[in-house]
């Protein structure tokens, strides 16, 4: 049960003052939660701060800049009769200079009520020049001189969503931190001591009333505190997990290696160093009689899929059943495709079960299963549905883990016995994230690509060549090469330039005719695979597609990849997409379209890719560009990344964290201690429960 100190964070935050269910709709979208608690508001750090002790006059302002200025209001100019959509204006100046305050959409007499002509007013917000004039769109703020004294001289900014002001969140931080309660302490107290870190009300309190603009800094003692604290809570789940599976005996699967002999057999190339090392750690894995927790990374197209596939002949041999669980549909049927063959040669009896499958289908291949007529199933997370049932599940293979949540995983295992854990992921992944989002695994890579991979001829080309891009492919086109055209969004947004993938199907549809197809993530399963069907077979050659391609999709006669707006992406998710083509023996192209003017950290991204192909080094650069939320792709997939923390900036505290976790759990392995049930209120507030529940005693 959840301790009752945390009741007041875990109330709605309807229970705020002034937040009421049209705003409460609106922190659902800003936090990303369903249902927002207090503890999701007070999580939600500033991202910079109002700095009211310096008050520039107009003519020191730098426009872009947030300022706040003393000013006469000189004259209010309302829009025309029959424009109500044109900006009010009104004038205001100082010894120096003038400066317009514009609003949209406003009410007249409260405004003249709120700036009476010929009075002084403190006005806070950006300035900027419009027709070489200086001027502040709804300003943040605007209070009298007896306003002025009560206003905090520094006040936090917030990441906002539409329709949300600065203001509501202000006020509804106030709220949240008034029925904020002081918590028992979690953190080592020597370490917080030698950190000189605050407790975690007061590190709250720093960050959202800041007494300077630096104490708001991702590098200050009271965002330190609190990203470790997360950290920390990470590492304790994941400890506990780890602890939970060595704690079940496993049950050895030793066979004497024929079934995998003649899966390696029925391969059409020999297995690669790195591949035949990934397939003798599993195998000592499996033999032994704790539970196996293995990460097999490789790069896009390093032959992951063929590893599970001997992994799985292992513990088939020894009379067991293995599944292999995939994010989405298409995964999971191309695994199933690539599977298929081999395992027909091996004589192993395959199925695939996915959302789609029901009725009298389902109902049979169920039965198959529980019986033990089915060796090895492929599927989404429809696998770990209540009524499937194995006859003996001795192993499960989960494919891009960090897209699964623990729980997920922990009731695929709940599906057999002692159930060994490989888990596949073709974002090759920094150390540091390993241990964070995975903990402690075992860890084999896959360096090399298998014989017969193409080198793929990347180039950067700005989006005003478009035109020459759309000849280029209708050359090749021509020449019957088959493309896929990616872009960033399905359909044109009022905040978006980018190119929507239904325009540009349009587009290219009215230039290529039937040869254009479109595929998004919108569409339904079913959709989705008729659509790489007939691509795959070649009914059609130019596949217009959102980022559903990125993983697994595999089409070897596809040699063009075209990205567009490609300065929007994660560099790791540029090299999965790009990682679509160069899998046949056709020479192949990647041409990445970028909006000019690019800045700094985009130009860097897309010269790293230009120049290397190697995924590992391609990871390290994403990690120390960009940060953990794109490497792992969880911006795209909706999977929770940090709140608080930032691996560039506290990645130094992992080691400490992971330190910690184990030192606890080796002393406490119950939390029943002082500080094991202050940590028991840290792994709620941080959405960790679920490891609690491993816990027997708890």
């Amino acid at each position: 049960m959840r301790p009752a100190k945390l009741n007041p964070l875990f109330a709605s935050l309807t229970s705020l003052p002034g937040v009421g269910p049209k705003l409460d709709k609106l922190y659902r979208k800003l936090l990303d939660r369903e249902v927002p608690h207090v503890a999701d508001l007070l999580l939600h750090l500033p991202s910079g701060a109002v700095d009211r002790r310096a008050q520039p006059k107009l003519n020191e302002v730098v426009p872009g800049a947030l300022v706040t200025v003393s000013v006469t209001i000189d004259a209010h100019r309302p829009p025309p009769p029959h424009r109500s959509r044109a900006p009010y204006r009104i004038d205001t100046s100082d010894d120096t200079g003038t400066l317009t305050l514009t609003f949209f959409h406003a009410r007249g007499d409260q405004l003249r009520k709120q700036l009476p002509e010929g009075e002084r007013r403190y006005v806070s917000g950006t300035v900027e020049l419009y027709d070489g004039e200086l001027q502040m769109v709804h300003p943040d703020r605007v209070v009298d001189e007896q306003g002025f004294a009560t206003l905090p001289l520094v006040e936090p900014i917030y990441p906002l969503t539409e329709g949300l002001a600065l203001g509501n969140i202000r006020r509804a931080m106030q709220g949240a931190l008034a029925v904020l309660p002081d918590l028992p302490e979690w953190q080592d107290e020597a370490w917080l001591s030698r950190e000189q870190w605050p407790s975690f009300a007061d590190a709250l309190r720093h960050l959202h009333q800041p007494a300077e603009p630096t104490d708001i800094a991702p590098e200050s003692a009271a965002w330190n505190r609190l990203a470790y604290d997360e950290l920390l809570a990470g590492q304790l789940a994941l400890a506990l997990v780890r602890a939970h599976m060595r704690e079940l005996a496993g049950r050895g699967s030793a066979s004497e290696g024929v079934l995998r002999q003649k899966v390696i057999e029925a391969l059409p190339y020999s297995l690669t160093p790195s591949q035949a090392r990934a397939v003798d750690d599993i195998v000592n894995d499996l033999a032994l009689p704790h539970r196996m927790l293995r990460l097999v990374q490789g790069d896009v197209g390093s032959g992951k899929t063929v590893v599970a596939l001997i992994a799985a002949a292992t513990v088939i041999e020894a009379g067991r059943q293995a599944a292999i669980m995939a994010p989405t549909e298409i995964l999971a049927r191309q695994h199933f495709n690539t599977i298929a063959p081999l395992a027909k040669a091996a004589g192993l009896r395959v199925a695939v079960l996915t959302g789609r499958d029901r009725g009298k289908d389902r109902a049979e291949m169920l039965e198959r299963l529980a019986i033990g007529d089915i060796d090895l199933i492929v599927g989404t997370h429809a696998l770990f549905q209540d009524d499937v049932a194995f006859k003996d599940l001795a192993l499960a293979i989960v494919d891009e883990q960090h897209r699964f949540g623990v729980h997920q995983r922990l009731a695929l295992t709940r599906k057999g016995e002692a159930v060994d854990v490989l888990v596949l992921t073709a974002t090759p992944i920094p150390r540091t994230l390993v241990l964070t989002f995975f903990g402690d695994m075992d860890v084999s890579e896959l360096r090399e690509k298998p014989a017969g991979r193409q080198p793929i001829d990347t180039r950067v080309i700005a989006l005003d060549r478009l035109s020459e891009v759309e000849d280029a492919v209708g050359r090749a086109l021509a020449e019957g090469r088959r493309c896929y055209w990616v872009c960033p969004l399905v359909e044109e947004s009022e905040k978006s330039d980018l190119a929507a993938a239904d325009a540009r199907f349009k587009d290219l549809q009215a230039r290529f005719g039937d040869a254009v197809d479109l595929i998004h993530g919108k569409m339904k399963s079913a959709e989705k695979d008729r659509a790489m069907a007939r691509f795959a077979a070649g009914e059609t050659s130019l596949l217009v597609a959102t980022t559903v391609i990125e993983v697994g999709v595999d089409v070897p006669e596809a040699t063009i990849m075209v990205i567009e707006h490609a300065e929007r992406f994660g560099l790791s998710q540029l090299h999965q997409l790009r990682g679509r083509i160069g899998r046949g023996s056709g020479r192949s192209t990647c041409l990445l379209l970028y909006k000019s003017p690019l800045g700094e950290t985009a130009k860097a991204r897309l010269a790293i890719l230009r120049d290397s192909e190697d995924g590992f080094r391609i990871a390290e650069e994403d990690l120390r560009l960009r940060g953990e939320g794109d490497l792992l792709g969880t911006r795209q997939s909706g999977v929770p990344g940090f709140r608080v923390a930032q691996l560039q900036v506290h990645g130094k505290l992992l080691g400490p964290a992971r330190d910690d976790a184990a030192l606890v759990l080796t002393r406490d392995p119950q939390l029943t201690s002082p500080r094991g049930e202050a940590l028991r209120h840290l792994l709620y507030l941080f959405e960790k429960d679920e490891a609690i529940k491993l816990i027997r005693a708890g």
